[in-house]
C-alpha cells in the first residue's frame, strides 16, 4: 500500500467507518473472526468486525490506513495515522482532544473539528471553515469503497480471506479512475452553488 500512497498536499482527512463481519442476528454464532473481532458501536449501532480507518488528502488519494478491533476509539488512532503528515488535518466530533490537538501540532499537524453543543466557540479562517465543511469528501470514498468495491460483505470464511479483500480493495480504489471522477464531480457540483 505503501507505493499506491496519495500525493502529500497538505490538506487532509481523516475519519473511520465500521466494517461488520456478520449480521446483529449472527454475532453469537460467528466462530470464523472470534479470536480477532470486537463487537463495537458506530453511529448506526452495535456491529461485530472492524474498523478502517483512513487519511485521505484533498484529491481523494489514500495517504494511511489501518484495520483495527471494533471496539477501538478513533481517538486512539488518530496520531498513529497521520504520522509523517504536515498541514491541515480535518476530522469530525470523534476526534476532539486536546491532547491530541498538541500531540499533532508538535509534529507539524494543524487538527481541524467540528465543535460540540457545549464548547467555546473559536474563530475559524474562512478557507479553513471551507475546507472543514468539504469533510463529506472522505464519506463519499468509503461510498466508493464500499458500493463499488465492495470492500464490506458478510461472507468472508476465513481471517485471511478477510484481509486480502480488504487490502485488494483499497488497491484497487487507489489505481482506478473512479476516485478521479468522484473528486470532480463533487468538487464542481459545489462550486456551482
Amino acid at each position: 500500500m505503501h507505493y499506491l500512497k496519495g500525493e502529500e498536499t497538505g490538506i487532509y482527512y481523516i475519519d473511520s467507518t465500521k466494517l461488520a463481519i456478520c449480521h446483529n442476528k449472527r454475532i453469537s454464532s460467528n466462530r470464523v473472526f472470534n479470536k480477532f473481532s470486537k463487537i463495537g458501536k458506530s453511529s448506526y449501532g452495535w456491529f461485530l468486525g472492524f474498523k478502517l480507518h483512513l487519511v485521505i488528502n484533498n484529491k481523494g488519494e489514500l495517504m494511511s490506513v489501518k484495520i483495527t478491533k471494533g471496539n477501538k476509539s478513533d481517538l486512539s488512532v488518530a496520531s498513529v495515522i497521520s504520522k509523517g503528515l504536515s498541514g491541515k488535518l480535518f476530522g469530525d466530533k470523534a476526534y476532539i482532544s486536546k491532547e491530541l490537538f498538541h500531540q499533532l501540532l508538535t509534529n507539524g499537524l494543524r487538527l481541524f473539528t467540528n465543535l460540540r453543543k457545549d464548547m467555546k466557540t473559536y474563530l475559524l479562517d474562512i478557507e479553513d471553515k471551507r475546507l472543514l465543511n468539504k469533510r463529506s469528501l472522505i464519506e463519499s470514498v468509503f461510498n466508493v469503497l464500499k458500493k463499488h468495491m465492495h470492500l464490506e460483505h458478510t461472507r468472508h470464511r476465513s481471517p485471511l480471506n478477510f484481509f486480502v479483500h480488504i487490502i485488494s480493495s483499497l488497491a484497487s480504489y487507489s489505481i482506478s479512475k473512479l476516485n478521479l471522477y468522484l473528486i470532480s464531480s463533487y468538487f464542481s457540483s459545489n462550486h456551482l452553488s
